[in-house]
């Protein structure tokens, strides 16, 4: 009768140990990546977004055509995302953290959306005449990036983007000529609001 043979080959290389500690610390590190939250939301950033929200706001309101009114708007947008971008940076260079990878790729996949469909929606309503929708679509669609890109950071940066989303909802609702002011209180104090709490509490 004859013998079993072995069960495996005595002759199997082993694996080296800096290979699998290499496995197990790209493990690690892309675990904690994915857990982490964003913490670059800028604060004070934030703060001046608000304050020059403020005067677009008080500008817009004395316009005389709603091609003028828009073009205030729209200019605020530019400069929103000219002081976001930069301040953000800086906080996460401050922190050590990459600005586009890990949770704030996430981030920024989650925000972008919101906006380009504002965008789109606003050449339509613009197209249409239907200018009195603009406020409250904007702080819907703005308060939805921030819940969504929040998402990925620190609590308080969804309730701010709920509390844009309510005062959006009430925009659609209210008469047309309070539009502007209800923008002054979403874009203008509550992101100067939760802006201070964001640069008291999380670094900046």
């Amino acid at each position: 009768m004859a013998l079993p043979g072995p069960l495996r080959s005595s002759n199997r290389e082993p694996i080296p140990i800096d290979a699998r500690a290499a496995d197990h610390l790209r493990y690690i590190r892309e675990t904690m990546e994915s857990a982490a939250e964003f913490t670059a939301v800028p604060g004070w950033g934030g703060v001046a977004m608000g304050i020059t929200a403020l005067v677009a706001a008080f500008v817009a309101s004395r316009q005389a055509t709603p091609r003028a009114w828009l073009a205030v708007w729209l200019v605020e947008a530019f400069v929103a995302v000219a002081i976001a971008a930069p301040a953000a940076a800086t906080k996460a260079h401050r922190a050590n953290s990459a600005l586009f990878s890990g949770p704030g790729r996430r981030f920024v996949l989650s925000f972008v959306p919101p906006i380009v469909v504002g965008g789109f929606l606003t050449f339509a309503l613009y197209q249409a005449g239907v200018l009195a929708a603009l406020p409250g679509m904007w702080l819907l669609l703005y308060g939805t990036a921030i819940v969504t890109g929040g998402a990925f950071s620190v609590r308080v940066v969804p309730v701010m983007g709920l509390c844009l989303m309510l005062f959006g909802g009430a925009a659609l609702f209210a008469p047309a000529s309070w539009g502007d002011a209800f923008m002054a209180a979403g874009f203008g104090v509550v992101q100067m609001g939760f802006g201070w709490w964001i640069a008291r509490h999380y670094g900046g």
